[in-house]
C-alpha cells in the first residue's frame, strides 16, 4: 500500500431486525463510518436483509457484523432465513479452516445473533426470560474477558445496553473447552433471586466473537427508546421508577455506555483490519 493510500475494507452487515424499528442499524453504520474516518480506512459496507428478504453475504467480505433483532432464537429453526443464515456461517467457518486462505474472515455477533451462534455451536441452553431485560446494566468480566483484546480498556464491571426476552444460560463447558471457546463476561449477580446469570460474551474462536448485550448502542438511541411509553413502562414495572431515572442519567456518563460504545466494536474492527494489512 502506497504512503497516504487508504486501506480498503469490505464489511457485510447482517440485518436481523426483520423490518422492526430499531436504533441498532444506525449505530452500526455510525461506528463503521467513524472507524474509517479515525483510522484512514475506506470502509465499503453493504447491508443484508436476512429475515425479510433471505439475503446473506458471500465470502467476498473481510468483516461481518450480525445484528440484534426481535423474537425467539429458537422458534425460527426451520425457517428459510434461519437455514440460510447457518449455511452462511458454515461457509465462513470452512473458509477460515482452509490454510490456503491467508486472509481470515471476522464475525461479531450481537444479541439475537449471539443467541443464534450459541445455538449453532451448542455451547449453552437458550431459554425465555421470566421478564424482559431492557436498560443499562453492569456486566462482569471473567478472567478470559480481562485478557480479551476486544475488551481492552473495559472496567470490571462495565455498563452496557441490554434488550432481550431470551437468554443463553447453563454453558456446556465440555463443548466450550473442546472447541477452544471462552466465556468472557456474565450478567450482574443477583443473589436475592433464584435465577442463573446469563452469558454475556463469548470468544467462539480466533475470528468469531459476540455479546448478548448491545455494544453498538449510543446515548442518543438509548434515550429515545427509554423515553417511549412502552419501554418506560417495561423498565418501571420490572425495576421501579428510580431505576428508569438512573438509566436516563447514566446515558451522559462517559464511563458507562459511552465508554462501551467507543471501545468494544472499535477494538474488534481494529483487530480485524490490522490482520488484513
Amino acid at each position: 500500500m502506497k504512503l497516504n493510500e487508504k486501506q480498503t475494507v469490505r464489511i457485510a452487515v447482517l440485518d436481523l431486525y426483520a423490518g422492526r424499528e430499531n436504533q441498532g442499524m444506525r449505530c452500526i453504520r455510525d461506528l463503521i463510518g467513524g472507524f474509517g474516518n479515525d483510522n484512514h480506512c475506506s470502509m465499503i459496507s453493504r447491508e443484508f436483509d436476512v429475515r425479510r428478504a433471505n439475503e446473506l453475504p458471500d465470502t467476498d467480505y473481510d468483516i461481518y457484523i450480525s445484528s440484534g433483532g426481535p423474537g425467539s432464537p429458537l422458534e425460527s429453526e426451520g425457517a428459510e432465513w434461519d437455514t440460510l443464515y447457518f449455511e452462511w456461517l458454515k461457509r465462513i467457518e470452512k473458509w477460515n479452516a482452509d490454510p490456503v486462505n491467508i486472509r481470515k474472515k471476522f464475525i461479531f455477533f450481537i444479541c439475537h445473533s449471539f443467541q443464534l451462534a450459541c445455538r449453532h455451536f451448542k455451547i449453552a441452553d437458550l431459554t425465555k426470560r421470566k421478564s424482559t431485560s431492557f436498560g443499562v446494566f453492569p456486566v462482569h468480566l471473567l478472567q478470559d474477558g480481562k485478557n480479551e483484546l476486544v475488551f481492552d480498556g473495559m472496567a470490571d464491571p462495565f455498563y452496557a445496553v441490554d434488550s432481550r426476552d431470551y437468554q443463553a444460560v447453563r454453558p456446556d463447558h465440555s463443548i466450550i473447552q473442546e472447541m477452544g471457546a471462552k466465556i468472557l463476561c456474565i450478567e450482574k449477580d443477583r443473589p436475592h433471586v433464584p435465577y442463573e446469570r446469563a452469558i454475556m460474551g463469548v470468544r467462539f474462536n480466533d475470528y468469531f466473537i459476540g455479546t448478548q448485550f448491545h455494544p453498538e448502542a449510543d446515548a442518543v438511541g438509548m434515550r429515545r427508546r427509554l423515553l417511549t411509553e412502552e419501554k418506560k413502562k417495561t423498565v418501571i414495572e420490572n425495576y421501579g421508577f428510580p431505576k428508569w431515572e438512573s438509566m436516563i442519567n447514566q446515558l451522559t456518563d462517559p464511563e458507562k455506555i459511552l465508554w462501551t460504545h467507543d471501545h468494544i466494536l472499535p477494538n474488534f474492527l481494529k483487530i480485524a483490519v490490522d490482520s488484513l494489512k
